[in-house]
């Protein structure tokens, strides 16, 4: 909901960073390797208790794979950079589940509900934008839903700082995705027929 809603109040600083990313001479996939590496160190930084760190490199991480979109698309999108930037995003939200879970295992049944209702929201999402006729900003049709990448992070967020009650947040995530996932189901029903 956040990044469809609010990019309009980010897109200006982003359009900046892309601009100034692109005048230093990288491209849109380097930065999202980048963006991946950044990222992907959220799951170490919350085994090792740091918990600021791994909030700190999470948000980067979120915002250089928001930025590297808009560097694609003020040069030449490929669909290789699609496929990278949505793997890498997976990828990252792994890291920092497999963090919690190895850092705190009495939640590991919550977070692999979790793991199991992001696939399946997943699913839906990258299955609706492949069949889709429909196009948007991005090189895909991308399905709005009340759990974007946004409130993931804000989800994930509070999962690690507030750790304590890390069972209870992480079944509140888990009820947020399966309402986004059967509310892009729905809309699926309606623009597929």
């Amino acid at each position: 909901m956040l990044d469809t809603h609010a990019r309009k109040y980010v897109q200006p600083i982003m359009n900046r960073t892309a601009d100034w990313l692109l005048s230093i001479g990288l491209s849109a996939n380097q930065v999202t390797v980048m963006s991946f590496i950044i990222g992907v160190s959220s799951g170490l930084f919350i085994y090792f208790d740091q918990f600021i760190w791994a909030v700190f490199v999470l948000w980067l991480s979120g915002y250089l794979d928001a930025v590297d979109g808009t560097m694609a698309r003020k040069t030449k999108p490929s669909a290789f950079g699609t496929v990278m930037d949505v793997s890498f995003d997976r990828v990252v939200e792994i890291s920092t589940i497999l963090g919690l879970a190895f850092r705190f295992p009495g939640s590991i049944w919550a977070l692999l509900l979790l793991s199991t209702s992001i696939i399946f929201a997943m699913t839906i999402f990258l299955t609706v934008g492949a069949v889709s006729e429909k196009k948007g900003v991005k090189s895909f049709y991308y399905q709005a839903g009340a759990a974007e990448r946004t409130e993931g992070f804000i989800l994930f967020t509070v999962m690690i700082l507030f750790h304590d009650v890390l069972t209870i947040l992480t079944l509140v995530f888990v009820v947020i995705e399966l309402f986004t996932a059967f509310q892009r189901l729905t809309e699926a029903k309606r623009i597929l027929g």
